[in-house]
């Protein structure tokens, strides 16, 4: 437990709220940035987590108000960056772009606090940490990439969003179920002291046991800290090869059937962004091999949050697809099956905005 706590400021309480909890539990003071609705809930009600817990039947579940840590909500307008030791994006990122929230997040890349976010898209800026990718030649692959023209490159880090959750459509909108209890795992910041931040996070959560029918248990979740910057990359092949491939021509399917609905075609696109991340100078250890995505994508049985967005008519969605296809051509590098379905979101996209 730190003898201090950190304050963190997280932008977006839905995914946030998992990191939220995970670090209030950890005896860290949150403030989230949501809408008045959510905000209202939150501060009245709690933040509320369920997740499955191995060896353990059923979910258990976290109530914020009864964490060591505080956690509390607000919106665009109710706080100052400056305040804050570190500050999370968990929004979706064409969201930045949106009133009140664009501002935020510019008055978050001036007050120079080191900033990670845990979003599937990495900002622009993180891109230009990136050795052998050209990050101005991303620019059209983000919904609006203005907004991320103040930030310095060595003050923000990405975390790769690896736990798959959402929000339960019977439940309050507080509510957040984690599917897959994975880690989040970061990327260091370019300074030893804003990475220190992050290290000593890590350990907290590591060392926090929680109270479940009288007995101290260990809660899935953890925040883990790499060296590597390719390190959060290795949820690009997940990507391609499951969740954008839940988009087909007049329909969407769940991750598992885009996965093993054609293994060896799934394979095929996994490796291939495989090899990109090494091109780029990945490691093999920093990514994660085809086996074991195949084997956790087993339980995921409904279709991916951006599959589910194009079906309900959304204009934007993150484009992790094109940025792939984007970052190939640098490497002179082409997949037809990324084409294909770089060209299946662009006509969902078309056909949502012509209506």
């Amino acid at each position: 437990m730190s003898q201090t706590p950190y304050k963190i400021l997280i932008m977006g309480a839905s995914y946030g709220s998992l990191l939220a909890v995970k670090l209030a539990l950890a005896g860290h003071t949150v403030k989230l940035v949501c809408l008045p609705a959510e905000a209202e809930l939150i501060n009245q009600e709690g933040a509320i987590v369920r997740m499955p817990v191995k060896g353990r039947d059923g979910l258990v579940e976290i109530d914020s108000r009864k964490l060591p840590g505080k956690i509390s909500a607000g919106g665009t307008t109710d706080f100052n960056p400056a305040d804050f030791d570190l500050i999370a994006l968990a929004m979706q990122e064409p969201q930045y772009r949106s009133p009140g929230v664009r501002e935020l997040l510019d008055a978050v890349a001036k007050s120079k606090v080191p900033c990670m976010s845990i979003m599937n898209m990495p900002p622009l800026p993180y891109l230009a940490r990136i050795p052998g990718i050209e990050a101005d030649a991303c620019r059209d692959c983000f919904t609006d990439p203005t907004v991320w023209d103040s930030f310095d490159p060595a003050l923000l880090t990405l975390c790769s969003p690896d736990p798959q959750a959402f929000r339960p459509p019977e439940d309050k909108v507080n509510v957040l179920q984690v599917r897959l209890p994975t880690n989040f795992k970061a990327a260091r910041f370019a300074s030893d002291a804003h990475t220190a931040i992050l290290r000593k996070l890590a350990a907290d959560i590591e060392a926090v046991r929680f109270e479940v029918d009288g007995a101290k248990i260990e809660l899935p979740v953890k925040l883990k800290v790499h060296d590597s910057v390719f390190v959060p990359l290795a949820k690009w092949c997940m990507l391609l090869a499951g969740n954008y491939r839940c988009v087909q021509k007049d329909s969407v399917r769940p991750i598992k059937d885009a996965v093993h609905g054609d293994i060896e075609a799934s394979r095929a696109v996994y490796n291939w962004v495989f090899k990109l991340c090494l091109s780029l100078g990945a490691d093999e250890k920093d990514l994660v091999p085809f086996e074991k995505y195949a084997a956790a994508a087993l339980s995921l049985g409904s279709p991916s949050s951006a599959a589910r967005a194009l079906a309900a008519g959304a204009t934007n969605i993150e484009r992790v697809d094109r940025l792939v296809q984007t970052v190939a051509r640098q490497k002179g590098m082409q997949s037809d099956a990324v084409d294909e379905v770089v060209a299946l979101v662009d006509g969902w996209l078309a056909k949502n905005r012509s209506k």
